[in-house]
């Protein structure tokens, strides 16, 4: 499988990007992508990453209401990180490898809890199996952010190298899913259009990937100016679209100048995590990412309990979600629901269970007679 994969990076290297060759690199890329999912597979049955070992060690239950990891090359100072968010003790050594496991902790922001993962130090090659790279980076497709951490004293563009570790691995840096209709059919041949004008792919180099993944009958349809790594990506269906955040540590050593040349970098957060600089700007930026939303409760009678809010996620904010978060039986019983705030024009407004919340509603439910 390796003496494949490593044969088809060369044939990329070596082929001309033009018109001509459009479609020859895509069925490259396809073939590439197969590949690494077949390997990818393989190993999680196997149980373990690069070295063969089982996985147990990496394997860290899900809690709190998100899940974010902690993602760099050794030594860039994720094991303080962890300490001071999370008062989590986790071994800090100025030697590398120091962290060899998955180190959980959490951190209590708003009323929310954020599971927050040191993971070890990743290496280059990680998503082919070094240093048990995919075991790592595994972790990291199961968070609901990722925090990139880099040493603000080395080469900053070692963030390409692990943005590549992560996209090898099927994750999908800081962006939407492609707005792509990918349906297979039983008759039909393949059919291809376009909402919009389309640069990058014309009808021959979609059938010749799908052709790759031996689907010859089926609907595709771009709403929007996509590349083929896009149509890719649709027809594996495993990709992970993640939030992900830069985060340089060890400002400290810096001076103004490279402060203000650093500046410009977009989604990028500047800390000293010894020197504890920067963290409330840090956990501002990761409350924004994670896109969480708080709905305070209110039993009839009482004031709102703004002590300990429910929190949901932006996309699974309705009343029907709220009550599934509280009990999974309650919404069975839900006659209507009470709302006051943002997300209603009175105060209260009865709603029902499709009602979407937004961020510090108070919700009063009310049950239907003898449920």
């Amino acid at each position: 499988m390796y003496f494949e994969i490593c044969s088809l990076f060369l044939q990329m290297a070596r082929t001309q990007k033009n018109k001509a060759t459009a479609a020859h690199l895509g069925l490259l890329k396809a073939r590439l992508s197969k590949y690494k999912r077949e390997l990818i597979e393989t190993d999680s049955r196997r149980g373990g990453g690069g070295g063969g070992t089982v996985g147990h060690q990496f394997e860290v239950a899900k809690s709190g209401d998100a899940r974010v990891g902690l993602i760099g090359f050794p030594s860039v100072g994720k094991s303080t990180m962890l300490s001071k968010l999370t008062s989590t003790e986790s071994e800090v050594a100025s030697y590398e490898f120091t962290t060899l496991t998955a180190i959980p902790g959490v951190i209590h922001y708003k009323g929310s809890k954020i599971q927050l993962v040191d993971l070890p130090g990743i290496i280059e090659g990680a998503k082919d199996g070094k240093g048990r790279g995919r075991q790592i980076i595994g972790v990291g497709r199961t968070c609901d952010m990722i925090l990139i951490v880099l040493d603000g004293m080395k080469d900053l563009r070692i963030r390409d190298k692990i943005e590549d570790e992560l996209h090898g691995f099927g994750i999908r840096v800081n962006k939407q899913p492609p707005n792509i209709k990918f349906q297979k059919k039983d008759k039909g041949g393949v059919s291809f259009t376009a909402t919009c004008a389309v640069s990058n792919v014309d009808e021959e180099q979609v059938k010749t990937i799908l052709a790759e993944y031996r689907i010859h009958n089926a609907e595709v349809c771009f709403k929007g100016d996509y590349e083929i790594d896009d149509l890719i990506d649709v027809v594996e269906g495993n990709r992970i679209y993640m939030p992900v955040l830069y985060v340089i540590n060890k400002v400290d050593q810096l001076s103004m100048e490279e402060l203000n040349i650093m500046g410009k970098l977009e989604n990028t957060v500047f800390i000293s995590a010894h020197h504890e600089w920067g963290l409330d700007d840090l956990l501002s930026e990761i409350w924004e990412r994670l896109k969480l939303v708080r709905v305070y409760t209110k039993p009839k009678g009482q004031i709102p309990d703004y002590d300990s809010p429910v929190i949901l996620k932006e996309g699974r904010c309705k009343i029907e979600h709220f009550c599934m978060k509280i009990h999974k039986h309650m919404v069975k019983s839900l006659k209507y629901a009470n709302v006051w705030g943002m997300s209603v024009k009175h105060q209260p407004q009865k709603v029902g269970k499709d009602h979407v919340l937004q961020d510090e509603d108070v919700v009063q439910i009310v049950k239907q007679k003898g449920k």
